[in-house]
């Protein structure tokens, strides 16, 4: 039997619905949709329906809507487009020290050419301050971004105040929306912000294909050059079968959003009711409210999570926030950001459920991890003595 996958986050299975909708592309419908002939009709057709499905959901126009090969060239696009578009205006970026190494990592490459960022602090629960984007606004500030919702713990940033005073000085607002679409409701207008990340494999939909929303009127500096595909913002024969899968993913999302959220927080609700009734010392990670319904960061103090991992995996797949060596811990930036002291943080599993989690599978789960950690807990002590 394969482990009890808990890891959603991580990357999700293809929903069969979308699996049915990609299977003609994969099949049959082989044609370019920028051909002139009766091959490029069908494939033609789904990229619109595509493009409208994604829409739907984001609540945006669909020509708003642009796809990319995934949740990174869509933070790429949306960070280096904007300095590059905006540079004559300024040249400094805000972001926190919370986001996802595809915004992180692209703030890094900016500053070599130039460029300033401001990397926020968050608190003790991975909370944003208002007040501390509207402190490190200045003249020259030509972009925020700001991820909609933590990858490891969960906590969902409120963007909307953000926006709010970024729109006040003209200020563009990019956010990461990758983990948070699906999972909560990711209205662009009700969000106000200028550009929107999304990724396929975060949304049962296939790994490779994502979009960027561009709000009508945004100028963004072309990411991809080429011919005219994409209405000309991104050059490249677009995607179709994994388009496909992403529409129909967006379109699942939207319709089933309410029950979804509803069967993944009962979830992961029931897993930490279990864990932290079968072993003392855990911690929550991330907000106790303000977080995604479906993921739960859990420190186990003095233990490594590495062999947690070890002790758990033939059973249950998750993901660990340390990494522990012989003579080192690496801990992650994110539990570094919210200041979680090292004796818990090196012991930090992320566990994340998804639409497919049983409650029997949450209850195996459980009972192979309060397991594990009661008996590395218990060699650890005869080791001692």
């Amino acid at each position: 039997m394969k482990p009890i996958y808990l890891d959603y986050n991580g990357t999700t299975p293809h929903d069969p619905e979308v699996i049915a909708a990609m299977r003609p592309f994969l099949e049959e419908e082989f044609g370019n949709p920028s051909s002139g002939h009766l091959y490029a009709v069908k494939p033609k057709q789904a990229l619109n329906n595509a493009r409208r499905q994604v829409a739907g959901l984001l609540h945006c126009a669909p020509e708003e809507v642009v796809f990319t090969s995934g949740g990174t060239e869509a933070n790429n696009w949306a960070i280096v487009g904007t300095a590059r578009a905006l540079r004559d205006r300024g040249r400094h970026i805000i972001t926190s020290r919370f986001e996802h190494p595809a915004v992180l990592n692209v703030c890094a490459f900016l500053e070599k050419e130039g460029y300033e960022a401001t990397y926020l602090p968050v608190g003790e629960h991975g909370l944003l301050d208002p007040a501390d984007v509207q402190a490190a606004l200045r003249p020259d500030t030509i972009l925020i971004t700001i991820m909609h919702a933590n990858n490891e713990v969960g906590t969902i940033q409120p963007i909307a105040e953000i926006a709010a005073l970024a729109k006040a000085r003209g200020i563009r607002v990019h956010t990461d929306a990758a983990q948070s679409s699906g999972k909560i409701a990711v209205d662009v207008n009700a969000l106000g912000v200028d550009l929107l990340s999304l990724a396929g494999h975060k949304l049962y939909a296939p790994k490779g294909v994502g979009a960027l929303f561009i709000r009508g009127g945004v100028p963004l500096e072309t990411f991809m050059h080429g011919a005219g595909q994409e209405m000309g913002r991104r050059a490249g024969t677009e995607n179709i079968l994994e388009i496909v899968g992403l529409g129909k993913a967006c379109e699942i999302a939207g319709r089933d959003l309410e029950r979804h959220c509803r069967h993944m927080q009962a979830m992961r609700d029931r897993l930490h009711a279990a864990v932290s009734a079968g072993v003392a010392d855990v911690r929550l990670n991330g907000h106790p409210a303000k977080r995604l319904p479906n993921t739960l960061s859990l420190s186990f103090r003095d233990l490594e999570a590495n062999r947690m991992l070890e002790a758990i995996g033939l059973e249950v797949a998750a993901s660990a926030g340390a990494a522990c060596h012989a003579d080192s811990v690496e801990i992650s930036h994110v539990l570094k950001a919210m200041g979680v002291p090292v004796a818990w943080a090196k012991g930090t599993l992320r566990l994340t459920t998804g639409r497919m989690t049983t409650a029997a599978e949450i209850d195996r789960a459980a009972a192979v991890i309060v397991e594990a950690v009661l008996a590395i807990r218990e060699s650890r002590k005869k080791t001692a003595g």
